[in-house]
């Protein structure tokens, strides 16, 4: 498996987790508190697998913004949670600095490998 499926799946899971942290009602109930731990451990297991190959720095910024962005989601289409236009803004600045991010991995990779040639 490539190291950017682990990362979708690390965040999939992940998404999973903290949602079923929230159902858990602080881990008092059963089903939704077992769901988020073995959400979080496959998630992690997942991350563990993706940093592998790719810089830490990035895997962790795609996958903590990609999961404020679902989780932000979730929240407002689940449990009725509101997404105020400030929230959007810092939400949007995040998602924002995770492409950044992107960009300068792929430009520093593309340097890299013609350095190499």
């Amino acid at each position: 498996m490539s190291p950017w499926t682990y990362l979708a799946l690390g965040i999939l899971f992940e998404v999973v987790g903290t949602s079923a942290l929230k159902m858990s009602d602080g881990f008092t109930q059963w089903l939704p508190s077992s769901i988020c731990i073995l959400g979080f451990m496959t998630a992690l297991y997942m991350l563990s697998q993706s940093v592998r190959t790719l810089d830490i720095s990035v895997v962790y910024a795609i996958w903590c913004g990609a999961g404020i962005v679902l989780i932000a989601l979730i929240g407002v289409f689940f449990f009725s949670e509101v997404l105020t236009p400030l929230k959007i803004l810092f939400i949007a600045l995040i998602v924002i600095g995770v492409v950044g991010l992107q960009v300068v991995e792929r430009a520093a990779a593309d340097q890299s490998s013609a350095a190499v040639e």
